[in-house]
């Protein structure tokens, strides 16, 4: 039931983007693509590893702690080097430096399937955090060059909800090929996967100058004038992103205490994933209809009400609603990131963007240790009280910014 749910979801992407592309030029199709291959690559290599953790705990003996380590090194290395790849993609360019990022984080998992111990396997995987850090800030930032206005917005989304297309599918193709073989031919091919896309990524990523990085010109917004609205906008990704992984944290144990088995919360965790791969990609084409602040009021206000709503509610009933709390947890990441380029100039738009993804990486990172803290101080469902009350201070954040992200705004006819 869930692959048709998830192939309908890849179809009615495919049937937007064809409606959408009719009047996309060469370099847009290029650009949209390459980000979006880019993303469910790089995305699917950070979630293998929660496959392989068992494999290597008993291939080498490893403890909960070294397995954590191995987890920790591929994260903290992406999240703490995108700002140097953005930096190091102004210097070389776009195509040059996500070419080999890609290249990098296929080759890491190519040296993991050769490593005979911890120490290995552990520079391995920081080789490949030091790949996959260059692809969310570059890859992000050459759609927003190559796309003006609401298609900024909406391109935006539909990259970041490719992201959760390689969430699912790369990791299902390393399974499969488990039933095959063993893990380390097994991770040596889907590594090579990622050196021939970095060849294609290199040959075929469209060229912007840096300064004049939009293929339509674009008007300057309001934002570009108030300094303080990126800032803004951080501390609302900051808040967002550490309050998704707070409920995740918890969701598993409030499930528990209604009678859920393994098995039920493996589903519902399903529930609330493909939920919110549905939400990253319709809350940026709402976003382009009734404005990022909106949005964000709608979404994190829905979300703020469904954690609270799901405490009471039996286990069927809260399974009812978790897709729903799924849409709107995860679809306001679209909103943010896609309005980060209404609130820099051009040329500074990949440097935003490696700031933005580090703050929100970073913050998601983070929360769930302080987070388990509350947890362990007041009791599940009372953290996730607290949970629910956080996601609300995005409420004010969002009014503060409203002068700089206004509906009309630079906006283009799509």
């Amino acid at each position: 039931m869930w692959s048709f749910g998830i192939g309908r979801l890849r179809f009615l992407m495919r049937e937007k983007l064809a409606v959408l592309s009719k009047n996309f030029s060469p370099d847009q199709r290029r650009a949209i693509s390459i980000a979006a291959v880019a993303h469910a690559l790089h995305d699917g290599y950070t979630d293998l590893i929660y496959i392989m953790l068992p494999l290597w705990q008993a291939e080498f003996g490893l403890t909960y702690a070294a397995l954590g380590v191995l987890r920790g090194v591929f994260v903290g290395a992406m999240a703490s080097l995108q700002i140097p790849a953005g930096l190091a993609a102004e210097r070389i360019g776009a195509g040059v430096m996500l070419a080999l990022g890609t290249a990098l984080a296929g080759l890491g998992y190519c040296l993991a399937g050769l490593s005979a111990g911890f120490a290995l396997l552990l520079a391995a995987l920081f080789v490949g955090g030091v790949g996959a850090s260059a692809q969310h800030p570059i890859a992000s930032a050459l759609v927003a060059r190559a796309f003006a206005g609401p298609r900024s917005l909406k391109m935006l989304g539909t990259y970041n909800f490719s992201g959760d297309i390689g969430k699912m599918t790369v990791p299902a193709a390393l399974s499969l090929l488990l039933l095959a073989m063993t893990w380390r031919p097994a991770l040596a091919i889907l590594g090579s996967i990622g050196l021939v896309l970095a060849v294609a990524i290199y040959l075929f990523t469209p060229r912007y100058a840096a300064a004049a990085s939009c293929v339509q010109k674009e008007p300057v917004r309001a934002g570009t004038q108030r300094p303080y609205a990126f800032t803004l906008l951080l501390a609302i990704g900051i808040i967002d992103s550490a309050t998704r992984m707070g409920f995740l944290l918890f969701l598993p144990f409030v499930l528990t205490a209604k009678g859920a088995s393994v098995q039920t919360i493996g589903l519902a965790m399903t529930l609330v994933f493909a939920g919110g791969a549905a939400g990253k990609l319709a809350c940026a084409f709402i976003g382009a209809r009734i404005g990022a602040i909106a949005t964000v009021w709608l979404t994190e206000g829905l979300t703020a009400l469904g954690i609270l709503l799901l405490l009471p509610l039996s286990l069927g009933a809260a399974l009812l609603l978790l897709p729903a709390i799924g849409i709107v947890l995860n679809g306001t990441s679209s909103v943010l990131y896609g309005s980060v380029p209404d609130l820099v100039v051009p040329e500074r738009r990949t440097r935003a963007l490696s700031v933005f993804y580090t703050g929100t990486i970073g913050s998601g990172a983070i929360a769930p240790m302080l987070f388990g803290l509350a947890g362990d101080a007041l009791g599940v469902r009372n953290a996730l009280v607290l949970v629910s009350a956080l996601v609300l201070f995005t409420l004010p954040i969002a009014a503060l910014l409203r002068p700089a992200l206004a509906p009309g705004l630079g906006s283009q006819p799509v």
